[in-house]
């Protein structure tokens, strides 16, 4: 539930004029294609240079992330690292968390330090950590420096990754040393296994990479492609693999639950190729559009729905975890949020987080190939626990349509009770006035505090069979016990 202290209200809708129906059969005992979920797949990455001034100097972040935790019990995973990480150097006489200097605040340094603080901050977070560390300026003996202290101080710490987005390393806009002379996928490989080996090794520590870490569409530069130039020894140090990926595209494009299947299949092959080493697979930084956002698609309502659609999708795709990335304070569209404003993805998150709760697996029951999504989530007996309806057509204005979801299996009782995700239109800003709305609550800006009365609506049963309507660019959260 959303707050404890506030009153729950019911209520039941009036009819909508229906535009279309789909029917879907929700089965009483897990599929077998139904896939594990991670306890917490929902996580937050945050860019390097940053994570500290989140952490000391934005009042919303502690309080979003608990809003998490208290949804599924454990704090949400975060990974701190991006472009910066590349450019920063662990500077042990340093007693700052990080040091440089940039012409605005609003920019990205080009090149920084940072001392035993940074570590020590990112072990007072209570959940699980990634810490991106730099392979760019190929010396690894700072950097090994730096992952003994994290691995010293750090009891949260899950993995090490070593560099961000290698593809890019020839065209940065800094010496990249490691990139010297031919710098392709092969070359980088043999590069990312060397250090796997070494620092693991320095580490005296298995399971300890978060290993791939592009952002070009696979194969190139992909977990299959990197795990084929694998020995033993370098895959024993590899903890995950973790892939980037930021679609872009109009709001209308980015929601769309059909593009949203066609962008994540992309990745089939790669989760395919861990599940043989018996490692997880992560989307360990993506958002929206890369460079920050884009004004006109990742603040919007819109991709609060892509949000929730997309990081469900990737949870049914055996991607475990998906952190979605926070980049510079004051110059960040995609944020879920600041120091003065929520941002509407937050939203998407949450109800991602609500529906995948405490479950065991989740499986899709839509063939992603409409608008209209559906995905079941099961407790540990087997038993379906949650359903999640999502109509992602496009309003602006005007007339809004609406789709009615039939479900079929669902038990015996009379009703069933659920909640609603809604905005004004896709284009809401929460900046603009625009707060969408979460079973009637929301989450207040600057402090991310929710507030309002949670409200649930009733659907009636006939035969286990129910039907809900979901507006265009609406979700519906549907409680199955």
């Amino acid at each position: 539930m959303l707050l404890n202290c506030k009153q729950a209200a019911w209520i039941v809708l009036p009819a909508l004029v229906r535009a279309a129906t789909v029917t879907y059969s929700v089965p009483a005992s897990v599929p077998t294609s139904a896939v594990a979920l991670d306890v917490a797949p929902v996580g937050i990455s945050f860019e390097f240079f940053t994570f500290p001034s989140y952490f000391l100097n934005v009042t919303a972040t502690n309080q979003c992330l608990a809003n998490f935790e208290a949804l599924t019990g454990v704090w949400p995973p975060i990974r701190i690292g991006g472009t910066t990480q590349d450019r920063a150097d662990y500077d042990p006489a340093t007693s700052a968390y990080v040091v440089y200097s940039v012409a605005s605040s609003v920019d990205a340094p080009a090149s920084l330090t940072f001392g035993q603080s940074f570590m020590s901050l990112a072990a007072t977070y209570a959940g699980n950590v990634v810490m991106g560390l730099n392979r760019g300026h190929n010396n690894i003996s700072n950097t090994i420096a730096a992952a003994k202290v994290a691995k010293a101080k750090m009891s949260n710490l899950r993995a090490i990754e070593l560099g961000n987005e290698p593809e890019y390393y020839l065209s940065a806009s800094q010496p990249i040393a490691v990139a010297a002379g031919t710098w392709t996928p092969a070359v980088d490989a043999a590069s990312q296994d060397d250090w796997d080996i070494r620092v693991g090794s320095a580490l005296s520590t298995t399971k300890i990479i978060q290993a791939g870490n592009s952002n070009t569409a696979p194969p190139t530069w992909g977990a299959a492609e990197l795990i084929a130039t694998e020995n033993a020894t370098a895959q024993s140090y590899v903890y995950d693999y973790a892939h980037h990926n930021y679609p872009g595209g109009t709001i209308s494009s980015l929601m769309s639950h059909s593009d949203i299947y066609s962008n994540l299949a992309v990745f089939d092959a790669d989760i395919a190729a861990a599940a043989t080493t018996g490692k997880d697979y992560v989307l360990g930084e993506t958002n929206s559009v890369s460079g920050g956002g884009a004004s006109t698609v990742s603040p919007l309502f819109g991709a609060a729905l892509w949000t929730l659609d997309y990081s469900v999708m990737a949870s049914s795709k055996n991607i475990k975890r998906t952190y979605f990335h926070h980049g510079t304070i004051g110059a960040c569209y995609y944020c879920f949020w600041g120091r003065y404003d929520m941002g509407a993805p937050y939203y998407g998150a949450y109800v991602a987080t609500a529906f995948m709760a405490g479950g065991a697996s989740i499986s899709e029951l839509d063939t992603g190939s409409t608008n209209y999504a559906a995905y079941v989530v099961y407790d540990s007996a087997g038993k379906p626990l949650r359903v999640l309806l999502i109509n992602s057509d496009y309003y602006s204005s005007g007339t809004r349509g609406s789709e009615t979801f039939v479900l079929t299996g669902l038990g015996s009782g009379a009703s069933v009770k659920s909640k609603r995700l809604t905005a004004a239109s896709a284009n809401s800003r929460v900046d603009q006035g625009g707060n969408p709305t979460f079973g009637g609550q929301t989450f207040a800006n600057g402090t991310c505090v929710v507030g309002g009365t949670e409200t649930f609506e009733s659907t009636g049963l006939s035969g286990g069979v129910g039907s809900f309507v979901a507006s265009a660019s609406e979700a519906l959260l549907v409680y199955l016990q």
